[in-house]
Order: structure tokens, then C-alpha cells, then sequence
């Protein structure tokens, strides 16, 4: 009898116990996560789902380390920092002033980046378009042995494969002729450099750090925040952004024998490098044992260039005080006129976005939105598809990509304004990760964007409205299942 007691006295304690931590988590899940909708989630799992949700939540929805993340910045003067605000407005304002329709066009766009991240608008620019690494690379390998005095560069993907040592031949060449050669590699997406590669580069005087270093690969939350940036800068004048990371899966030719990929990076020569280069020395900042300062070698004078477009940058991270990217695309939305052109390998967008090309299409924008036929991930494709429905009934038309696997994160609005960046749309390239989106007002750049968009159509096929909605329930389950959970993906 004494132990049935006991044992009743233990059962009794530890559902005490756990009350009392289904409590606390669901305090902390109140108090710490903005969204509502994400907020019910994770209280339906914490409270439903025994050990499982609490165990989800601390490992994907908590956000420990957003105050924490950037201890250093690359100016701490307030003094300093305020004339560098004066000096950035006033160059930005040079750009309003231009009377470029595409500037006029999307000023408050614009003018939102500037307050809210310093971010200048840039004229004066050069801008090439990169489809695909076979385009790509080569400009890039060719860029860095031009350098003269530094090299930085941070990916989310950097492999040890051909066009990994490729590169990493150029990187140690230039370290060996003097140029400062930096480097930043996402510990989990480059998890396949740490062994061989990245040791090759500190021998020869490359400086290589990891951003957010994981210790253990399966501890979840050090995987959210990844970042997933893409950026190369030259000497402070060339630099390079886009969706293409290091891997020889980005280069289609007769030699590797996978999946065709479809991707677009720019590179841009001028003035507009000069957000890129201050996002790098951030992230330097943050994981390297040393501090960079901004000086006229970082951020030179920029000579006079070919190119007449206007640039600016739109970044974001689980540390900024908004959701940036995400702002910026409701503003592109919102201010378009006639047609959006969006392709994006994940299409997660959440209510606002979701909402957002609703309105632009019953306003009579034409809305067309370009995504892979099969995706990497069958849970992402069955929360993708379950927004479809939605835009098909107000006229938008979206495309399956067939060819091979569309990896592009590209938006062309109205024929004036393209997006190309590293930024997928979904809740983790809006919060979780470190994103970054250029954002080009030029008609010339915005018309080779909308060409290689309605090429990429030729192999696309478009999904029929009415057969999507009369799909059998059985179909449409497993999507409207995915979808209770894409707050969470």
C-alpha cells in the first residue's frame, strides 16, 4: 500500500509538474511571438501535443538569440552615425530628384527603405543580369583576379566541388599577391567546407569565420537563424547578389549529369555596392575575432560609370526592428499598376503577402506568379499549393515550373522595378533568416528580367482555375494540413 502511494504521490507530482511547464511555455510563447496566428499554433501544439509541441516550439519557435545577434556594429559613434544619416539622404535625394519615372514611381518604396534601414538610394549604376552559374561564375572568378584590395565574400552554400576549388584557388592566389580576402560561410548550409576546405583558405592567409557557428548539426534552433545571404564585394566597386550559390548543382552543362537549375544573380558595378559592402562588414563584425571601420579603401569614391540605373538594397534578419523584405514586396505590390511578375522556389507567403496580390489583382494588375513543378521538400509543396486556391479565384495566373527545379527569387513590377535577391517568399526569409533583396529601378534591367521570365513560361505550365478548385477532397487534405502548420515552416 505504502508504494501505490508513493507512486500515486509521484504520478501526482509530475503532472503538477508539467502543468506548470505547459503553463510557462505558453507565457513565453504569448509574450514572445508578435504573430497571432503563430501564436495559436504553437499554444494548440504546446497544449495538445504532449512533450512534442513544447520540444517544437523551444527548438524552432523560440527566438533566443534576436537581442543578442549583432554586438557589434560598424559605427558606434552617435556623432558619427548621424552625419553619415545626413550624408545618405542627401545622396538619396539626388536620386529622387533625377525625375526617373521608375524612381517617381516607387518613392515611397524608396523613401520606406531609407528610414528604416539607412539604406541610400544609389544612381550611377552598372547592372548585368546573370542567368544561371554558367553565366555567373565566370563573371565572378574573372571579377576577383581583377581585385586589387580586398576580396569579401559570404555565402549560405559554399561546396567542396569543382567550382568550390575554383574559387578557392582564386581566393588563395589573391591572399598571396596581398589582397585582403575575407570570408563568411553559413556553418550549416556550408557544413561541407569545415574539414578540408576552409583550412586550405587559413593556410594561405584568407580570414575565414563561420556566421553563427553550430556545434551540434541537430540542434534545431541554431538552425533557424542561417544566413542566407549571397554577396560578393570587390574593392568596394563590384559586387554580386542574387539566389546562385556556390555549387556545381547551379551550373547545367554535358558534364554534370542532374537536375537542370534555373537561377538569376547581378552583378552590379558603382555606388550600389555600398549597402552590400556595410551589410558584409556587419556580418564580419559578428563572427570574426577582429573589427572592420568604414574607410575610403571599403567605400571609395565611385568613378563614373556606362550604367544609369538606380539601386538600392533591402535587407533583414531575425534582429531587425521590422520584417523588411517583407514590407518592401508589400509596398512593390501595393504601388503596381499593370502587371507583377513573381518567381520563387518556395511559396509560403502568409495572410499579408497572400492578401496583398489579392487586392493587386482585383485592382486589375496582372499577377503571374512562376514555381517549381516539384519543389525540394513534398510538405513545403502541399503548403505552397494551399494558398493557390485563393489567388486562383481572383485571376491570378500561376505557372508550374517543368524543365528542371526553379531556384530564382525574382519580381518584376510594372516593366520598371526588378527584385533579385536571396529572400524566398516565405515566413523563414522574412524572420527567421538573413535575407538580402537588390532592388533595381531601371526599365532596362526590368525588360531582361520580364523576357527571361516569359521564357522560363515556354517551359511552364499554367494552372487550369476550375479543375484546381474541383480537385478531390482527397487531394486537397493533405495541402490544407500543411497550411495549419506553414506559420511554423
Amino acid at each position: 500500500m505504502g508504494q501505490e502511494t508513493i507512486g500515486f504521490d509521484l504520478l501526482l507530482a509530475g503532472e503538477i509538474a508539467y502543468g506548470i511547464i505547459i503553463i510557462i511555455t505558453c507565457l513565453h510563447v504569448i509574450y514572445n511571438t508578435p504573430s497571432t496566428t503563430k501564436t495559436l499554433a504553437y499554444i494548440l501544439g504546446v497544449i495538445f501535443l504532449p512533450v512534442i509541441g513544447i520540444g517544437t516550439y523551444f527548438m524552432f519557435g523560440a527566438n533566443y538569440r534576436k537581442n543578442k545577434l549583432y554586438s557589434k556594429k560598424i559605427v558606434t559613434d552617435n556623432r558619427m552615425l548621424s552625419d553619415i544619416r545626413r550624408q545618405i539622404t542627401l545622396e538619396s535625394e539626388k536620386a529622387w530628384n533625377s525625375g526617373e519615372p521608375e524612381v517617381q514611381k516607387h518613392k515611397k518604396l524608396a523613401r520606406f527603405l531609407l528610414n528604416d534601414s539607412m539604406s541610400p538610394l544609389t544612381g550611377n549604376n552598372q547592372v548585368e543580369l546573370l542567368i544561371n552559374g554558367e553565366q555567373k561564375f565566370p563573371e565572378v572568378i574573372e571579377a576577383m583576379k581583377n581585385a586589387r584590395h580586398h576580396i569579401h565574400i559570404e555565402y549560405y552554400i559554399f561546396e567542396d566541388e569543382v567550382i568550390g576549388n575554383q574559387i578557392k584557388d582564386v581566393l588563395i592566389q589573391k591572399a598571396r599577391e596581398g589582397v585582403a580576402v575575407r570570408f563568411i560561410y553559413d556553418d550549416f548550409g556550408s557544413r561541407s567546407i569545415r574539414k578540408n576546405l576552409v583550412p586550405e583558405l587559413l593556410e594561405a592567409g584568407v580570414q575565414a569565420f563561420p556566421f553563427y557557428k553550430v556545434y551540434f548539426i541537430l540542434l534545431a534552433n541554431r538552425i533557424n537563424y542561417r544566413n542566407h545571404r549571397k554577396i560578393i564585394v570587390i574593392d568596394g566597386t563590384v559586387g554580386f547578389v542574387g539566389g546562385i550559390n556556390v555549387s556545381d548543382r547551379y551550373i547545367n552543362n554535358d558534364i554534370n549529369d542532374q537536375v537542370y537549375w534555373r537561377d538569376t544573380h547581378v552583378k552590379i558595378t558603382g555606388p550600389g555596392t555600398y549597402y552590400l559592402q556595410y551589410l558584409f562588414i556587419c556580418d564580419w563584425n559578428f563572427c570574426s575575432d577582429s573589427h572592420l571601420k568604414p574607410d575610403r579603401e571599403l567605400f571609395p569614391e565611385h568613378p563614373e560609370t556606362n550604367g544609369d540605373a538606380i539601386v538600392q538594397i533591402a535587407a533583414s534578419g531575425p534582429d531587425s526592428d521590422q520584417p523588411t523584405i517583407m514590407f518592401s514586396l508589400l509596398q512593390v505590390f501595393g504601388l503596381a499598376e499593370d502587371e507583377i511578375l513573381i518567381t520563387t522556389p518556395y511559396f509560403i507567403p502568409g495572410e499579408n503577402i497572400l492578401d496583398a496580390l489579392q487586392m493587386a489583382a482585383i485592382s486589375g494588375v496582372k499577377v503571374k506568379i512562376l514555381v517549381p513543378g516539384k519543389s525540394d521538400s513534398k510538405f513545403v509543396d502541399y503548403a505552397a499549393r494551399s494558398y493557390y486556391g485563393d489567388l486562383l479565384k481572383v485571376g491570378v495566373e500561376i505557372y508550374m515550373y517543368k524543365k528542371g527545379f526553379i531556384h530564382a527569387k525574382t519580381i518584376v513590377s510594372d516593366g520598371q522595378l526588378s527584385i533579385i535577391g536571396t529572400a524566398n517568399m516565405d515566413h523563414r526569409s522574412f524572420e527567421l533568416n538573413f535575407e538580402v533583396n537588390s532592388m533595381i529601378y531601371d526599365d532596362k534591367t526590368a525588360g531582361q528580367l520580364r523576357d527571361a521570365f516569359y521564357n522560363d513560361l515556354k517551359d511552364a505550365v499554367k494552372i487550369n482555375s476550375k479543375k484546381w478548385e474541383n480537385r478531390p477532397a482527397y487531394k486537397q487534405l493533405p495541402e490544407k494540413v500543411a497550411r495549419l502548420m506553414s506559420p511554423l515552416l
